[in-house]
């Protein structure tokens, strides 16, 4: 079975068939007008006037045909020729028994599979996570929860920076305050110790301080871009202190990462292509992609409309900025960026042969991508459109601007987490669900509505717009807020205990009451939620839907008794029935967000 809407949409498109006209005019939606029917299709206006037809006359021929479908109540007509459907009370019945049984919850699965690699743009090596990084982590591992879900093979990478400037800086100040290490001995090989010299608050702490150096010292600036080159030439000592670098930080940010639930099953870095980088940039040149300028290697990627804005008065063309060319090699001989995102492509191509990579990282590196997706296409390692980039938006804070401390600096994610586990420690017990809660149990539960609280306030906006960070109310019990999710949740669970306590079991689904109507409805939903969330990159459908489906249940739950004495029997296994069917479901969705619920709270 499929959801509801797609069974009509269905039913439809062979009406329109059966009038000599396209399938496409067949497709079905939840109603504007849920007072009026639960669905409706809008297709005879359109087309009608391809036929040439007055579209209530159409409509009229097709409605019939709709309603002898086994799903359909009524059809009717309305306006210049909307189909308003109605389904019947088995119908959703049936659905919603459908739903419970389903393994994913009515969520259908994607037609064609595929194989997709998500990077996470992740962290640089050695600066401790900030606020903003929680956009990329959360929005990710959502989506590859999401595409797990429905059925495709996924791969997600944290892609650390762990190649560029910083590293020699990180170098050359560890250097200044110990340089006996061996690790500064040229002539050492190796082997080199296996405890770091440094711990993560050392690299927090050195790496501000070199890098403001390095901006008023040019001789400062010059040692740590010679230590990078030296680096990346494969000087073995500093090979061995990037190799600490790279495992202090990992530790940490596994701890940060974990708070909100997110793994990778790949830790890779741009270090990780080094080996590839010299036979890449040999093979582009050989090919002749590659072109030197003024000492530099680079690959042209501007198109050729790209150049000209329009033609002046004068009948010449007035030229406009094209798309920079795509930086290779730098003048100093020195690769960036772009040269390890190239192999990082070519390496994921190799040995994971993808369909797809998408590329979860802020909108402010627009450009960068687009250039890196040009070249892969140029030099054809991937097409650009099997190449996406996945932008998102700012966290800000009530003025508006990007999310600062009080002192004006930006907020490292761990004290993030840590604002929110205690916000929402404060409030366990509000609920009025807790009951004796001990102190072990209380700090599990706070982690999960803290998790709930931050996950929740990010994924419910639409991803390429910025919202305002509000702990107070992103804590709340109230409102559309992870913790919400999770009181319905364990409200649910609560009922489905007392009522096993008291000896009450579900039994079949019987849909009587408008309540029952629309909250089968609003499950039905979930199929949908998941196809637009992942056609359109963007988590805030699910979010959206399990909002929405809380709250038909909080609807359900005041106007349906369940455990009431005077409720009769076979009523009452309904509607537990259903309660079944929603925490199912929610749990779900809930789970795709990277948000699990407790018992109680």
């Amino acid at each position: 079975m499929t959801d509801l809407a797609t069974q009509l949409a269905g039913a439809c498109s062979a009406a329109f068939e059966a009038e000599g006209l396209e399938a496409r005019w067949g497709a079905v939606k939840q109603s504007d007008r849920p007072e009026l029917a639960d669905f409706q299709c809008n297709g005879c206006m359109g087309a009608a006037k391809q036929a040439g037809m007055n579209p209530r006359d159409l409509a009229a021929k097709i409605a019939p045909r709709v309603a002898e479908h086994a799903l359909v109540d009524r059809v009717d007509v309305a306006g210049p020729g909307f189909l308003n459907i109605t389904v019947s009370a088995s119908a959703l019945a049936d659905q919603a028994a459908f739903i419970g049984r389903d393994e994913k919850a009515g969520g259908g699965a994607v037609e064609q599979p595929e194989k997709v690699v998500f990077d996470f743009g992740g962290p640089n090596v050695a600066k401790p996570m900030h606020v903003g990084h929680i956009r990329s982590a959360v929005i990710g591992d959502t989506l590859v929860r999401l595409f797990r879900f429905l059925g495709d093979d996924v791969t997600g990478d944290v892609h650390l920076g762990d190649w560029g400037l910083q590293m020699g800086l990180l170098i050359i100040a560890v250097m200044d305050e110990q340089p006996d290490l061996i690790y500064f001995d040229e002539s050492q090989t190796g082997p080199f110790p296996d405890m770091p010299p440094v711990t993560m608050d050392d690299l927090s702490r050195l790496y501000p301080m070199a890098s403001g150096r390095s901006k008023e010292d040019e001789a400062y600036a010059k040692r740590a871009q010679d230590a990078v080159a030296e680096m990346q030439a494969g000087r073995a000592g500093y090979r061995a202190m990037l190799k600490h670098f790279i495992d202090v930080s990992v530790a940490a940010l596994k701890v940060d990462y974990g708070f909100l639930d997110v793994s990778f099953d790949l830790w890779k870095g741009e270090s990780d292509v080094d080996p590839l980088i010299d036979p890449m940039v040999a093979d582009l040149k050989e090919r002749e992609l590659a072109t030197e300028d003024d000492g530099a290697w680079i690959i042209e990627i501007a198109r050729p409309d790209e150049n000209v804005e329009a033609v002046g008065k004068d009948g010449k063309p007035r030229l406009k900025n094209p798309m920079p060319p795509f930086m290779l090699v730098n003048s100093r001989g020195a690769t960036g960026y772009h040269a390890t995102d190239l192999a990082t492509i070519k390496d994921r191509v190799d040995s994971i042969e993808p369909d797809r990579i998408l590329y979860v990282v802020d909108q402010r590196q627009a450009l960068h991508f687009e250039q890196v997706y040009r070249a892969a296409d140029k030099v054809g390692y991937m097409g650009r459109d099997q190449l996406e980039h996945l932008g998102f938006g700012t966290v800000n804070g009530k003025d508006g601007k990007p999310f600062k401390t009080r002192e004006g600096g930006t907020l490292r994610l761990a004290d993030l987490n840590g604002m929110a586990l205690e916000e929402a420690t404060k409030r366990i017990g509000e609920t009025g669900l807790s009951g004796d809660i001990g102190p072990e149990e209380k700090a599990e539960i706070g982690t999960l509505v803290a998790r709930a609280a931050l996950r929740f306030a990010d994924l419910q906006n639409q991803r390429t717009t910025n919202y305002v960070f509000d702990l107070e109310r992103f804590t709340s019990f109230e409102g559309k807020t992870g913790p919400y999710l999770l009181y319905a949740a364990v409200r649910l669970k609560a009922i489905l205990r007392r009522a096993a306590e008291q000896g009450f079991q579900a039994g079949d689904i019987q849909i009587d009451a408008p309540e029952e109507r629309k909250l089968v409805l609003a499950l039905d939903g979930f199929a949908l939620a998941l196809r637009l969330a992942r056609e359109k990159r963007m988590p805030h459908y699910i979010c959206e839907h399990v909002y929405q489906l809380a709250q038909s249940f909080s609807a359900f739950y005041a106007a349906c008794p369940i455990l009431k004495d005077d409720v009769p029997a076979d009523v009452r296994s309904s509607r537990l029935a259903l309660c079944e069917v929603v925490l199912h479901q929610l749990e779900a969705g809930l789970g795709i967000l990277g948000i699990t619920a407790p018992e109680r709270m």
